[in-house]
């Protein structure tokens, strides 16, 4: 009697949440990997009152992003990291923004992976270097979605798509873990 052999399981699909923070506007994108496969579930924008003042617009965006992830219950984040602006005040505030969003993740228990502008584009459109219009249309169609996503969205998928291919930029080049100075990876 020939062995039969045992059916492979298929492999698990992990919901991925990419972060786009924004003390405006934080963009929010969940796709899901099962193997080599992307498939998008949800997208979308945190807008913040722009009369509120700061700690108002930190509530929102942590209670939004709270929402998000108990509606769609995903197991990773991925959240893009500051560049240091030209004005210092604006990174400062940015990074409030990043840290209510990755707030969010840590009191869902959820691992937080972060990257750069660098990293994401580069693992997106192969040049860490690309345009906002660039992004949008790669996250299109690397997900098949019928229309474009708004630039937020899209950044924040990108995100999700970066942390799915494990940090991998040009040439399978793992990125995680390390610094972008320069443009050059430290």
């Amino acid at each position: 009697m020939p062995m039969s052999q045992p059916a492979s399981a298929p492999i698990p699909a992990t919901k991925i949440l990419g972060i786009d923070p924004g003390l405006r506007i934080t963009g929010f994108g969940i796709i899901e990997k099962q193997g080599q496969q992307l498939r998008y579930v949800a997208s979308g924008c945190i807008r913040t009152p722009p009369d509120a003042g700061l700690p108002e617009r930190l509530k929102v965006i942590l209670n939004s992003l709270r929402e998000v992830i108990a509606q769609h219950q995903p197991a990773e984040v991925a959240v893009e990291k500051v560049f240091v602006n030209v004005n210092p005040q604006s990174t400062l505030l940015l990074g409030q923004a990043r840290g209510a969003a990755i707030c969010a993740a840590v009191l869902a228990d959820l691992p937080v992976a972060e990257y750069t502008a660098l990293q994401v584009k580069q693992a997106v459109v192969g040049n860490g270097h690309a345009d906002k219009e660039q992004v949008q249309s790669m996250v299109q169609r690397l997900l098949a979605l019928t229309g474009t996503p708004s630039p937020d969205a899209a950044d924040a998928l990108a995100a999700a798509i970066c942390h799915a291919h494990g940090g991998q930029g040009l040439g399978n080049l793992a990125t995680r873990g390390f610094r972008v100075k320069g443009g050059r990876l430290i």
